[in-house]
């Protein structure tokens, strides 16, 4: 098809403004973008659609979320505004471990129902690809069983899933005490299992104070490497384990959250080209007060992703348009840099070079938006209207 009178963000140098602009687009990838005045010939025999000025960004990408999982910690949301704190909740058996009862409980097929809904809200939101991990699970077969509803997301809706093993999550209570036993004896049989199986896209884990340290973590991200997995890590959000640093050196493609990296991180991160994803829904549900370190990334040349971090408990947010302001809001990014981070470099922190720009030969994932600016993104606080999705080449029904 082709695309005509767009305003094209095409992301290649910012932005890449092009007023004006037309799309062709062959089968599932880009074949032609530019100003409607250099529209070569070849195209104009298209089947056109008119955009009526209306923005076209690349379909937006959420790198980081936790879409499967059953139940809700509503109720410690309300105890966290009485005063209790994140780590109090887990350490007290709540957090991630009260996720952890309510998965385990649940039926593949039950957790893909309600799944599924929330993946339509991102979809909403103007996703085209949204990775989505374990560790609610915590036992090698509820890993998979997790993993393998993640699989099938893509199967029943129009969106590509990346999927990514976080068995290194948190210790369970039959663990307690022996990070060390539950990685040896269900994080690393698990990963080994899903590879198998075909399941999963990268690794990622937890490194915290409530969770594990990066000796810990250490064999899980060395079988992971040996098995051709690319690694990424939840890092500094709490304190600073140097986790950043460490999953720098194994080549991680991404360490996310970040509110208390350190400057030898941020080199870190910089010599290995990994990108800091980050996640203003945790930072705002949880009330922290620890910005991370957005002007020494930007200095340093670090690239930043956006992502919801959609969660029962900590972001139960599914909206990264909304992510992309409170980003701008909460943290200082500037809207090219939200959207940036929910395109480009969102792309990259998934390993994926076929899209988040709007160029010939990467993959036809588009956003159509009731916008003529892209900073209109970011600055309505999540109702900036999606018109359409283009999805593989296809209009959304």
């Amino acid at each position: 098809m082709l695309l005509t009178h767009a305003t094209l963000a095409t992301m290649n140098d910012g932005y890449g403004l092009i007023p004006d602009a037309a799309l062709a687009l062959e089968g599932d990838r880009i074949a032609w973008a530019g100003p409607m005045s250099a529209l070569p010939a070849a195209f104009r025999a298209l089947p056109a659609q008119d955009c009526d000025g209306r923005l076209v960004t690349p379909g937006l990408i959420d790198c980081h979320t936790h879409a499967v999982f059953a139940g809700h910690r509503a109720v410690e949301f309300e105890l966290r505004l009485k005063g209790a704190s994140y780590e109090d909740i887990a350490r007290a058996g709540g957090g991630i471990l009260s996720t952890v009862t309510a998965t385990r409980a649940t039926s593949e097929d039950d957790l893909l129902a309600l799944a599924l809904p929330r993946i339509d809200q991102l979809i909403a939101s103007g996703a085209t690809t949204v990775e989505v991990k374990s560790g609610y699970g915590l036992t090698v077969e509820d890993e998979l069983k997790m993993l393998r509803v993640a699989r099938r997301i893509g199967q029943h809706r129009p969106v590509a899933v990346r999927v990514t093993h976080l068995a290194a999550h948190a210790v369970p209570p039959e663990f307690k005490g022996d990070a060390k036993g539950y990685i040896e004896n269900i994080a690393l049989p698990s990963l080994r299992a899903a590879h198998a199986e075909g399941l999963i896209d990268a690794v990622d884990a937890f490194c915290e104070t409530i969770a594990f340290s990066v000796e810990e973590l250490r064999p899980l991200f060395t079988e992971a490497r040996a098995l051709g997995l690319p690694v990424k890590l939840h890092a500094e959000q709490l304190s600073d384990l140097g986790g950043a640093a460490f999953a720098a050196g194994h080549g991680a493609l991404s360490a996310d959250h970040l509110e208390y990296l350190s400057s030898e991180g941020i080199t870190a991160m910089a010599a290995a080209g990994s990108v800091a994803v980050i996640l203003p829904g945790a930072f705002y549900t949880l009330r922290e007060s620890q910005l991370p370190p957005i002007a020494a990334l930007r200095a340093a040349g670090v690239p930043m992703a956006v992502a919801t971090d959609l969660n029962p408990g900590s972001s139960p947010m599914a909206s990264l348009t909304l992510a992309m302001n409170m980003a701008c809001t909460l943290f200082r990014l500037t809207p090219e840099e939200a959207l940036l981070g929910t395109t480009a470099h969102a792309a990259r922190a998934l390993g994926l070079g076929d899209r988040g720009r709007i160029a010939p030969g990467l993959r036809a994932d588009l956003a159509l938006w009731e916008a003529d600016h892209p900073a209109e993104l970011s600055y309505r606080i999540g109702a900036t209207a999606l018109h359409q999705r283009i999805y593989g080449g296809r209009l959304d029904a």
